[in-house]
């Protein structure tokens, strides 16, 4: 006998729409920074190189592709797979990632004062930043209050899962911090000029205090736990993130500061950029080393190509504009070397990932469902209320 077919649940119907978004998460988001930051990077490398400039901006205009394409899938994720969204928020592994959004929204829009500008025109690139650092900001500030509060609310976390990830909600406003100086000579000297550089510094504050409270935690999950499971291993990187950005922050404040504030201000900036970003500098070399030993380990014990690749971009490239900032602020030679040292590295990692990025896209495995990973934690699980 034939029986009549159910109707489909709102949820089934909305997953047969734009399947291949289903688990388009917001990690994708890193794609953007780490291809934006590439082309940025490049533009202040020292000495010239013929063509190099125009290279990088080209660099810079996939960037913007890519996020204009990202925007487009999260919209239609959201639309047809709300379910799949709102399990991404209450999920810690993947709630860190909205941090994403606001730093890809920054990194395309200083790309367009750095290097787009000589495509687009000034007044177009200043009417690209703005728009894009005021959305980044935003988004960037709501991530960092939301993101810990679902942690402490909504997700159960056991001490063993501390994860490098946990900073990408906080760093997301040093991201401000060191684009925004960007837009400052556009605007009109006094009050306006003032208050941009100081807001920068304000949310350069509280992305450090965020960064040094959290550090701690992620570092003695190390030490104590061992090392992290193999998929995951490549986020050691992200700790370079608020490092290398903040480096590149306090020398941008002191690049723009004598035309936005007082003298004395200006020269205070000028010692900061030193005083703080050398030592800085020292630590995320450190740290670089034992990121770099953690995964040739991993590698050895059959790492293969996931999305957490993309941590060998971004976090790489803010160390190669930090030391960018450090060459010009303290005029040693051996910071330009760092320099051309750590972009050779950010080009061959940004490479890489950017091939297996694009075969697994071909392929559709990167956007098919979740597979358990082996010797990953057990996943955490969210609070009721």
């Amino acid at each position: 006998m034939v029986t009549a077919a159910q109707p489909l649940s709102p949820t089934a119907t909305r997953t047969r729409r734009a399947p291949a978004v289903r688990h388009l998460g917001p990690n994708w988001y890193a794609c953007v920074m780490g291809t934006a930051i590439v082309g940025t990077a490049g533009a202040a490398l020292p000495g010239h190189v013929p063509g190099l400039r125009a290279v990088c901006t080209a660099v810079w205009v996939l960037s913007l592709v890519l996020l204009a394409v990202l925007l487009v899938a999260r919209s239609l994720h959201w639309r047809h797979h709300r379910d799949q969204a709102r399990a991404h928020l209450l999920d810690p592994a993947a709630a860190p990632f909205y941090g994403c959004l606001s730093m890809a929204l920054l990194a395309v829009g200083g790309g367009a004062l750095t290097v787009g500008r000589d495509w687009i025109g000034t007044p177009a690139a200043v009417a690209l930043d703005t728009v894009l650092f005021t959305a980044g900001t935003v988004v960037g500030l709501a991530a960092a209050v939301a993101v810990p509060y679902l942690m402490a609310v909504r997700h159960r976390i056991e001490p063993g899962q501390a994860s490098p990830v946990w900073l990408l909600p906080l760093v997301a406003p040093m991201v401000s911090a060191a684009v925004g100086p960007l837009l400052v000579p556009h605007l009109p000297p006094g009050q306006p000029r003032e208050t941009l550089l100081f807001a920068c510094v304000a949310m350069f504050g509280l992305s450090l205090l965020a960064t040094l409270v959290t550090l701690p935690v992620v570092f003695g999950r190390l030490i104590t736990g061992g090392p992290l499971p193999l998929a995951l291993t490549p986020t050691l990187f992200l700790v370079l993130g608020p490092l290398g950005q903040s480096t590149t922050a306090v020398g941008k404040f002191a690049d723009v500061a004598p035309g936005a504030v007082p003298a004395a201000h200006a020269e205070g900036f000028g010692v900061l950029a030193v005083l703080y970003g050398v030592p800085v500098m020292g630590f995320a070399l450190l740290w670089l080393c034992l990121a770099t030993a953690h995964v040739v380990r991993a590698r050895r014990q059959g790492m293969g190509f996931s999305m957490t690749w993309w941590s060998f971009t971004f976090p790489v490239g803010t160390c190669v504009t930090g030391a960018e900032a450090l060459a010009r602020h303290t005029g040693l030679v051996v910071y330009d070397s760092l320099t051309v040292v750590l972009y050779a590295v950010l080009v061959a990692a940004w490479a890489t990932t950017a091939v297996h990025t694009a075969r697994g896209v071909v392929s559709g495995a990167l956007l098919a469902g979740p597979r358990p990973a082996t010797g990953a934690p057990r996943p955490a699980t969210a609070r009721t209320r």
